[in-house]
């Protein structure tokens, strides 16, 4: 089956002439890509590109199309926002509606503050941290992705085991041409899931660390879970050494529930990062924690902090999310892909490892057991993940093009499932049949 895409080509073709890299996100393309896909409209779990092409989308816009395209509820709350003006630098009614939804549904928040996205927010998490304790360093987790920033863009994504150094003191490896070797001077760099190396390093460091901050699960990777018992030991390690926990859930907040992985796992953070799905698709963040810590004199400027729209899409995304049963739902969903691969895995004789987590499933190729940390990545077939992502593109099914995390909407639904799960099969066929 071969999709006609002749007019992203073209357009992509146009826009290498006055948009850098032709996109607007590093994101939008892969490097292996000689074009993107251009989109036109997306309706529930469906995209349609500018060619008339549909595609059971599991995307998720990197994660905040939680209600999937275009819900009529949440065009309805802003287009009624953009009637009466769109951007006003004064604070609205709404605003002190959604401030006190998420003081009540985040179990760390005594208040919050807002930012438009993800980056910023970790910014004024880690000012936060130091103006609070009077210490400056943080640690941060190899694969961990906490924004663009210079300061946050450590070792995020190495390119080689080699280049990561030891595990046990790893090295600290700058992301993008540009960046400053000085902005990682106050970041200290770990291995996930390894409570005896961030033990150590804080009894080392212990006056000297502000705060630690990680993915509650390690989503920027191929997703790799929680050791039983390791965040509860790091709410501890942290606790008792004055120093500050920072949960960043721009993926997982109010996404795998109501409350984030904060309330899935029944650990409180003192800090939090929050983005991605908590408005439904439009660009608004924010931090939460204590009175006290909140309060510790970090006043971060933006102009377009909480404006109405943005605060109308939340508000209009938090109700919908409210709903009895909706999360289970959407685990069930996930539950099926998650089986329904595995039982091919197994029928074609595939090696890979397919889990799931309420509404964000995974798949990778040459594994069949979970992963402990980034270093564990080298091990996932990439190859043969980039072989199934073209050839599910080709017949309408849009996945990640980099690595094996996907996202599911509260629009998904069984028959997306089930073409979802012909299509792989048809796949698996073509790719593996000789193992069968």
């Amino acid at each position: 089956m071969t999709m006609h895409t002749e007019t992203s080509k073209k357009l992509f073709s146009e826009a290498k002439a006055f948009l850098v890299g032709g996109v607007a996100s590093s994101l939008h393309k892969a490097d292996f890509e000689e074009y993107p896909i251009y989109a036109d409209h997306g309706i529930g779990s469906k995209l349609y590109d500018v060619d008339g092409n549909e595609y059971i989308d599991y995307m998720g816009s990197f994660g905040p199309s939680i209600l999937g395209f275009s819900n009529q509820a949440l065009n309805k709350a802003v287009c009624a926002q953009i009637e009466k003006g769109t951007h006003f630098a004064l604070p609205t009614e709404s605003l002190n509606a959604l401030s006190r939804t998420l003081v009540e549904i985040l179990p760390c928040a005594e208040m919050v503050g807002y930012q438009s996205t993800g980056t910023e927010a970790n910014l004024v998490n880690f000012r936060l941290a130091r103006a609070y304790t009077g210490k400056t360093k943080i640690v941060k987790f190899e694969g961990h992705y906490h924004g663009w920033a210079d300061e946050l863009s450590v070792s995020v994504k190495p390119l080689s085991l080699k280049s990561m150094g030891p595990r046990n003191r790893p090295w600290k490896c700058l992301e993008s041409a540009g960046q400053l070797e000085s902005s990682a001077d106050e970041i200290i760099v770990l291995p996930w899931n390894d409570i005896d190396a961030l033990e150590r390093t804080i009894k080392r460091y212990k006056d000297e660390i502000a705060a630690v901050i990680t993915e509650p699960v390690m989503y920027n990777a191929e997703p790799i879970l929680p050791l039983p018992g390791y965040l509860a030991a790091m709410r501890q390690l942290t606790k008792d050494n004055d120093i500050l926990l920072i949960f960043d859930e721009v993926i997982t907040g109010f996404r795998i529930a109501l409350g984030g992985a904060q309330e899935y796992y029944g650990i409180t953070p003192d800090l939090l990062t929050f983005g991605k799905a908590f408005a439904g698709g439009y660009p608004i963040a924010g931090v939460a924690g204590s009175k006290e810590i909140l309060q510790s004199g970090v006043h971060p400027a933006g102009t377009f902090n909480a404006n109405p729209v943005c605060v109308a899409a939340a508000l209009a995304t938090l109700d919908i999310l409210k709903t009895p049963g909706l999360y289970a739902e959407m685990d069930r969903i996930t539950t099926r892909l998650r089986d329904g691969v595995n039982l091919l895995a197994k029928t074609y004789g595939v090696k890979l490892w397919c889990d799931n987590l309420v509404s964000i499933w995974q798949l990778s190729f040459g594994i069949d057991a979970p992963m402990r940390d980034y270093r564990d990545n080298f091990k996932v077939d990439k190859a043969t993940y980039l072989r199934f992502y073209q050839k599910c593109l080709a017949r309408g099914i849009r996945l990640h093009s980099g690595r094996g995390r996907f996202y599911i909407s509260t629009a998904h639904n069984d028959a997306d499932v089930d073409k979802t799960l012909q299509v792989f099969d048809d796949v698996f066929k073509e790719m593996f049949s000789r193992h069968a």
